[in-house]
């Protein structure tokens, strides 16, 4: 399955009626901001930085310059007689002189007389007084009020503010204990093109994209299923390994529908308190179904769904109360009732038997890894928005990545996107994917981590040996690649790829891949008479390997066509001590039989050996082309294609 991928290339949906609970979930969206914010003594110190700060603004405001001299009555009296007064200023009981010389100078006079009474008292004639202009101004307006109830004001307004923080501080710890037992989902709106997600962005899977189309046909036209009597499942449960789109598929069905997707992860139900798992449950349902037709998606519902009573996760009271309520709230569904359940797991088998009967998660949907031309059309996909140079052939990246999933082919071509902007290029290369998949598969180069000549050369013999043993075998599938640069924990790979994707795998070819993932170990054992650490993982590999095929695949003649271990959990085998030494002893044997053919077919072939070992300690890494011209200078035929040998017995 793709990855997310651009969005919006999907029609546009219908517009649907107002969200009953849209503003309830953009509640529940900002509170925790507001419950888990500043603490008590945060708040309180916020505030009076404010007040200190509306102070100092005001007293800014109000004392700005030097204030004006203020002189008494008398010498008022004298400066008009000397016609040195250029205006007077009259505001109640103040004055406010300007003097020719443009001086500024206050006084006071009695509130109960007029300017020019209390002049004449002190002398001043009414011509002498005439030179001068005088204005009256009322006591009125903003800047008046403000500066005579600003000192009884701002303290009211910062004890108002302290009593709001103070408020606001328990509100919220209110709303978060009536808050807990209500649903964390995320609701998708279908009007938020941004977000939305449609079958176009999903690739592959075609058989899966079917089956959801039922559903997409149901919550459109749900009139047409009804009117025959059927009743369309109302529980979808998506099955997968991890990273096959199983989240993006239920949400192109949504997007395909044009319905609210209400999106929770099995987690989020189960908490310390008892009971709130179960609440919450309660409150998503409700919230579906007031929005209906609607999606609700529970993501990993094994955090909740497994099997109860087999003592897994300690017993857990308030897991099995979730599960029975989700168990009742989908029994609970009317025929009527466009309310859609979609599940998600990559682990079918841990589930409860009750969550997968019918008129529950009744519909099973598989959704396998992709197939090479699937892969193709997830890497054209994530490629939509990433300028590429000529060279890149996304038909060559598809090839060379079986096994890979939706997620890894998006974690590819990012990678190759960041090696190209590392070396400050405008476009990616063919080089920069190749280098991606070993980068995804093995990790990042480790440049520092230089080898010893002696383990240089030891590293290359005991690559070659993989490699030389996968080419001569039949079964064993061909090299593309030898590296001997270290790339995550390992100090050397051999990167082997089948011609096409394998469904099913025989015993020969078993066979064939224990052998060729223990020539390192033989080459090093002949070649330096001594054996390192460096093949632990091809021993633990082959190892378990070999196990399964004893014990699963029925692929031993000794113990014959049976399986053991199905009934295995929490630790114990599901067959008897003496089954138990049967297997290790037929495991043993396995692995000894094809060590002696890895040995045989080293020394049969030593000069290859040598020469492969040779050119990997001059240049590091060799490529198939270079690689196959080794092989065909001592004799070894590459493989070919049509030389594939077909799978002889199936395994599932």
């Amino acid at each position: 399955m793709a990855e997310n991928a651009p969005k919006g290339n999907g029609k546009p949906g219908k517009k649907k009626q107002p969200l009953l609970e849209k503003g309830r979930g953009k509640l529940q969206q900002r509170m925790p901001k507001l419950v888990g914010g500043p603490s008590f003594m945060g708040n309180l110190l916020s505030t009076v930085l404010i007040f200190l700060i509306l102070m100092s603004a005001y007293s800014l405001i109000s004392g700005t310059g030097t204030p004006p001299k203020e002189i008494p009555l008398s010498e008022v009296a004298t400066d008009v007689k000397a016609d040195a007064v250029k205006s007077i200023d009259v505001s109640g009981d103040q004055l406010s002189l300007t003097y020719n010389d443009g001086t500024q100078k206050v006084s006071r006079k009695d509130p109960a007389s007029g300017l020019p009474e209390t002049l004449a008292t002190y002398g001043v004639t009414p011509d002498e007084l005439a030179k001068v202009a005088i204005t009256v101004k009322g006591e009125s307006g903003f800047q008046y009020w403000f500066i005579t109830l600003a000192p009884f004001i701002v303290p009211l307004i910062f004890l108002a503010v302290l009593v709001w923080f103070l408020t606001r501080q328990v509100k919220g710890a209110g709303m978060q204990a009536f808050s807990f037992g209500q649903s964390k989902a995320r609701m998708i709106d279908p009007a938020d093109k941004s977000q939305r997600v449609t079958f176009a962005d999903v690739a592959g899977a075609k058989e899966a994209k079917e089956e959801l189309m039922e559903i997409v046909d149901f919550l459109k036209n749900p009139k047409k299923f009804l009117d025959i009597g059927a009743r369309i499942p109302k529980g979808i449960i998506l099955m997968g390994a991890p990273g096959t789109g199983k989240t993006l598929l239920a949400r192109a069905v949504a997007g395909e529908a044009g319905v609210p997707f209400f999106s929770i992860s099995g987690s989020e139900f189960v908490e310390m308190f008892v009971g709130v798992g179960a609440s919450r449950v309660r409150d998503l349902f409700q919230m579906a179904k007031k929005t209906a037709p609607a999606i609700i998606f529970v993501d990993e519902i094994d955090a909740v769904g497994r099997v109860r009573g087999s003592g897994v996760g300690g017993g857990n009271d308030e897991r099995e109360q979730t599960l029975n309520q989700i168990l009742v709230e989908m029994d609970g569904f009317e025929p009527h009732e466009k309310v859609i359940v979609m599940a998600a797991t990559n682990r079918p088998d841990v589930l409860d038997p009750a969550l997968l009967r019918p008129g529950r998660f009744d519909r099973r949907v598989t959704i396998d890894l992709p197939d090479r031309k699937d892969r193709e059309e997830i890497l054209k996909i994530h490629a939509r928005e990433k300028p590429f140079g000529p060279d890149v052939n996304l038909e060559v990246i598809a090839e060379r990545t079986p096994g890979f999933s939706g997620a890894e082919l998006y974690s590819l071509m990012n990678e190759g996107a960041i090696l190209a902007a590392r070396e400050s290029r405008k476009e990616i290369t063919q080089y920069d994917l190749i280098r991606s998949i070993e980068k995804v598969m093995l990790g990042p180069e480790r440049k520092s981590h230089l080898l010893s000549a002696k383990e240089k050369r030891l590293t290359a013999y005991h690559e070659a040996g993989h490699a030389l043993v996968a080419s001569v075998l039949p079964y064993a599938d061909p090299v593309h690649k030898i590296s001997i640069i270290s790339r995550g924990r390992a100090a050397g790979y051999t990167l082997k790829l089948p011609f096409e994707d394998k469904k099913m795998q025989s015993k020969k070819q078993f066979l064939d891949d224990i052998a060729s993932a223990l020539g390192g170990y033989v080459a090093e054992e002949e070649i330096f008479g001594d054996v390192t650490t460096g093949p632990h993982n091809d021993l633990a590999v082959v190892t378990a390997l070999a196990h399964d095929m004893v014990a699963r695949y029925g692929m031993s003649d000794t113990l014959g066509v049976s399986a053991f271990g199905s009934e295995r959990q929490m630790g114990v085998e599901g067959y008897s001590q003496d089954v138990a030494a049967k297997i290790d002893a037929e495991v043993a044997r396995i692995l000894g039989n094809e060590k002696e053919r890895a040995r045989k077919t080293i020394l049969e072939h030593r000069a290859a050996l040598d020469a492969i070992a040779k050119e990997l300690t001059e240049k590091e890494t060799l490529e198939r082309e270079a690689f196959e011209k080794i092989l065909i200078a001592n004799g070894i035929k590459p493989k070919e294609k049509e030389a594939d040998t077909p799978v002889l017995a199936a395994v599932s």
